[in-house]
């Protein structure tokens, strides 16, 4: 709570948050509400009262009957709130939603409303700390996704609204709005690297940006030597006559991959690197095709029957795949990509206190927050921590709606550690439902007969 806020309002927090920790919810939600109705750009009392309408809203289990019926009793208040925004009236539309959210934290309706209002009244940060807790909960809600990319976008926080709209992409793939959306962040983003002194305008990062695209699809298009050759003829040229354009040393090092001429590709890609030092864009390129290169060695060891140098060859590969991603995580320590990579990296290598805290910090990222929490709880089961693996693996869980690949894992595991624990009616009701969707997953038919038998 900030020191310069009015007493009243300091002691009505510490009341609120104190009711919240006791568990308290509904004195806690009156109280905190207080606070932020005295004083809208009140974070952490904003932050607390959500979090509190959340786990209200969820515990209380609500029928969809008695949710349609409270919205039609609020929908006189909504159109109020409307009509506020219509004349300006921002101050009014926020206390209009935030007494509608009170109510009902995730209706969409209501978190338009309030957005809008935060936006109208410049308190960006109070509408992302908003929608981060909302996105939690509505993690394949499109319209979430974009809201939140937006609020990130008029914060300046470029790189987490990429994210954003590269999941509201994955969520809506044939939409086209959101596809520019990702588009116009992605040059946003570029703009606030070292690109933005290369570029004019923002609209000339962004053809950079398309044409990087365009470039990297035809490259992938080729398949015979012939056409390779001509390209690279033809990228070498275009190097020429434009040689600070580093999409082009790109392509060509993609080029040279195709022909297996890894040396070269490296060569380039290390000119671009002098052009720009510092591009992430560049240093995974490198790593990638090291890798790729080392990948064609083993082959090339494993045909000609040489398995002891493949093996040396493959211990050689994992060691530069490890000591390159650590020195790159130092780099760029706020990429969560990164950390992902990192911690999958070290969970493989058998650091599992140090993969925990690199899935802790890349399960921000939206595409990989499941996966995140599937490995922190692989983590937790491999130091004997079942209790923490269970509450992981259940958060991921919720957030998949399709039994796909991903669901089958976590449920899998959640049966597993339910076993370990001696909970068999608890393990095999996660096996069957693996079963009802796959009965050739794993061993997970003979789990659920065996399980049947004991019961």
């Amino acid at each position: 709570m900030n020191e310069r806020s009015p007493q009243r309002v300091r002691d009505l927090f510490n009341k609120g948050f104190a009711a919240l920790d006791r568990g308290n919810l509904d004195y806690a939600i009156d109280i905190l509400f207080s606070c932020v109705m005295l004083d809208p750009e009140q974070l952490q009392a904003r932050k607390y009262l959500r979090a509190a309408e959340i786990r209200k809203f969820r515990e209380s289990r609500r029928s969809p009957v008695i949710d349609t019926l409270n919205e039609i009793i609020d929908f006189p208040l909504y159109l109020k709130g409307i009509s506020a925004l219509k004349k300006s009236d921002y101050s009014n539309a926020l206390a209009i939603s935030e007494r509608l959210l009170k109510k009902a934290p995730l209706n969409l309706r209501y978190l338009k409303l309030f957005m809008d209002a935060v936006v109208g009244l410049n308190l960006i940060e109070a509408g992302i700390q908003t929608f981060e807790l909302v996105k939690d909960q509505l993690p394949a809600v499109p319209q979430v996704y974009n809201w939140l990319g937006i609020l990130y976008t008029k914060a300046n926080r470029t790189k987490e609204a990429v994210a954003c709209f590269e999941r509201l992409c994955e969520l809506t793939p044939t939409d086209p709005d959101a596809h520019r959306m990702l588009k116009q962040a992605l040059a946003l983003d570029s703009m606030t690297s070292d690109k933005w002194a290369q570029a004019g305008s923002y609209r000339e990062v962004l053809k950079d940006e398309e044409e990087a695209i365009t470039l990297e699809r035809d490259a992938k298009a080729v398949k015979s030597e012939k056409e390779l050759d001509a390209m690279i003829a033809e990228m070498q040229s275009k190097i020429q006559s434009a040689p600070r354009n580093l999409n082009y040393y790109r392509a060509l090092a993609r080029l040279y991959v195709q022909k297996k001429d890894f040396a070269n590709a490296l060569a380039i890609l290390q000119k671009a690197v002098e052009i720009n030092p510092g591009d992430p864009v560049l240093a995974k390129a490198i790593a990638t095709t090291r890798l790729q290169q080392y990948d064609e060695e083993i082959a090339r060891l494993l045909e000609a029957g040489e398995k002891e140098q493949a093996e040396a060859k493959k211990a050689e590969r994992l060691q530069f795949a490890y000591n390159d991603l650590r020195e790159r995580v130092q780099r760029y320590p706020n990429d969560l990509d990164l950390r992902y990579e990192w911690g999958l990296m070290l969970y493989e290598t058998g650091d599992i206190n140090g993969s925990i805290q690199q899935f802790q910090l890349s399960q921000r990222h939206p595409r990989h927050r499941t996966s995140s929490l599937y490995y922190l709880a692989l983590c937790f089961k491999n130091k004997g921590q079942y209790d923490l693996a269970m509450q992981e693996l259940e958060k991921a869980k919720e957030e998949l709606s399709v039994m796909d690949e991903t669901k089958k894992n976590i449920c899998y595991e959640l049966g597993t550690i339910a076993e370990i624990l001696g909970d068999t009616a608890k393990a095999a009701e996660y096996y069957k439902q693996i079963y009802q969707s796959d009965i050739s997953y794993k061993d997970v038919a003979d789990k659920v007969e065996r399980l049947y038998r004991q019961q």
